[in-house]
């Protein structure tokens, strides 16, 4: 394993590429946007996504993909959601085949409701046919790019390639654990958001711990039943990449979906909320899947019916609250 490209240069992006940098002889880190990629190249910073944090100097900025691709080992994508299948069929023509694919995005595919390594595997299936793993856990960027110990799982039903990702990754402060459960694994870190979400409001409106608590438990369970529903191992809802992400998002400072639920607790407009932001809440996108995925599933997600009305503008905060409360009584 000599070579890393990471395909997406946000702080998640840019901090995995710092952590990883010493495990590979060489990374590049795929930009977007040119006038940052110019200023990363002179500075050695992203002075936009995550300042503060130099990159290492076997780093390599790079704005196009054939320059990005060629040789690569390994392929780490961190692009949002909404915009992966078409990050990927750009890369197309210029992934090698031998590549191994991870895939680290925490978002399901709005239309099609698929997972990322599903987007990952039909946009390169009719060129070859990709062997891809996710990884996920509770992680805030600007902690790993700090050198924090952080534990997180890859999952993959390939063993081998588990054990590959597993031991090309984890370092002093980087520990991967394998996990054979994709589904549980991308769903829990997509849904997770979507609660997130409703914790913030719960926050804003100046509710306290109780109510927190409260909606994180219920909102593991609602997970935890569209998880299975899909074929996802419930014991993986109970790992890092479930309960540890979600307990994590739900109440850390730095969580941006939890930030977005704080603003609409406030009453300022989703609109203006998202406007304001730099980086992308996966969760606003994410709770309309969701939605659409516990529809076709036929499973009750209350919370997640809840953050939805809220934030298509149906159902102000506090009433929301007392629905989920008023709800008629049942069994744990």
């Amino acid at each position: 394993m000599n070579i890393l490209t990471v395909a997406g240069a946000g702080s998640w992006g840019t901090a995995l590429a710092i952590v990883l940098a010493p495990r590979f002889r060489e990374v590049r880190l795929w930009v977007y946007e040119q006038d940052l990629a110019g200023r990363m190249r002179e500075s050695r910073e992203n002075d936009v996504y995550l300042p503060g944090f130099r990159l290492p100097e076997n780093i390599r900025i790079e704005t196009g993909f054939p320059e990005a691709l060629e040789g690569a080992d390994v392929v780490l994508s961190v692009a949002p959601s909404h915009v992966t299948r078409a990050t990927y069929a750009r890369m197309l023509p210029h992934l090698p085949p031998s590549a191994l694919f991870v895939s680290a995005t925490k978002g399901i595919e709005t239309k099609t409701l698929l997972r990322m390594s599903q987007v990952i595997g039909e946009v390169a299936g009719p060129r070859f046919s990709p062997r891809v793993a996710v990884l996920s856990g509770p992680t805030f960027a600007r902690e790993v790019a700090a050198g924090e110990p952080t534990a997180l799982v890859i999952s993959s039903p390939d063993r081998e390639l588990n054990d590959t990702i597993q031991h090309a990754f984890s370092g002093p402060t980087f520990r991967l654990y394998t996990n054979t459960d994709p589904v549980g694994v991308e769903l829990a870190a997509s849904l997770k958001n979507v609660i997130a979400i409703g914790a913030g409001v719960c926050n804003g409106l100046g509710l306290g711990n109780n109510t927190t608590s409260a909606l994180i438990t219920r909102g593991l369970a609602e997970i935890t039943r569209l998880a299975v529903a899909l074929g996802g191992d419930p014991r993986t809802l109970a790992g890092l990449a479930g309960l540890g992400d979600l307990v994590l998002t739900c109440t850390g400072a730095l969580s941006r979906n939890r930030q977005v639920g704080i603003e609409l607790g406030r009453g300022r407009s989703l609109e203006e909320i998202v406007g304001s932001m730099r980086m992308v809440a996966e969760g606003v996108h994410t709770t309309y899947a969701a939605v659409d995925l516990a529809r076709k599933c036929a499973i009750e997600m209350p919370i997640t019916g809840q953050v939805n009305a809220i934030l298509h503008g149906e159902r102000g905060p506090r009433e929301a609250i007392r629905e989920l409360m008023e709800r008629t009584l049942k069994g744990e």
